[in-house]
């Protein structure tokens, strides 16, 4: 029973010699600088001097072009990226419209000539219209332009 007994003690003795540990926690010297810390701080710095090692180390927000002013400026540019693509292609395509529309006046112009020509050949020159024509053309330098202002009107 006395190796029981010496164990019991031993037992005791650990678990009160814990709880006075315990119960007393180690109080940090705030007077010497700790070697615990990742990077060699003094000790006894002001706020200004905090702060100012923080910005050094996070970088400072206060900075004109921080991270968020660059992803705005990016975005803005992408912004006005995309609106001048879109105002260029605006203007492609009012360039082929106006494109398509001279074309169309161009066939509409040929389409009038080839009619005005047809026209002309089969107008009788000494019929009441034959001699009206020839008097309204005088005031144009062809009878052919004459013919087209005459069935545009018509």
């Amino acid at each position: 029973m006395d190796s029981i007994d010496k164990l019991l003690e031993q037992i005791k003795a650990e678990y009160n010699g814990d709880k006075s540990q315990q119960t007393e926690p180690p109080q940090p010297n705030f007077d010497q600088p700790s070697t615990n810390l990742p990077i060699n701080l003094p000790v006894n710095l002001s706020i200004n001097s905090a702060n100012a090692l923080i910005d050094d180390i996070l970088g400072d927000t206060n900075q004109p072009h921080s991270f968020i002013d660059n992803i705005l400026e990016e975005v803005k540019a992408d912004i006005e990226a995309q609106a001048q693509a879109e105002e260029l292609k605006k203007q492609q395509e009012l360039e082929q419209e106006r494109i398509e529309q001279e074309k169309i006046k161009a066939k509409q112009k040929a389409a009038l000539k080839k009619q005005a020509q047809d026209w002309l050949a089969k107008l009788d020159p000494l019929s009441v219209e034959g001699l009206w024509f020839e008097r309204f053309a005088e005031s144009y330098p062809s009878k052919l332009e004459a013919a087209i202002e005459y069935l545009k009107s018509n």
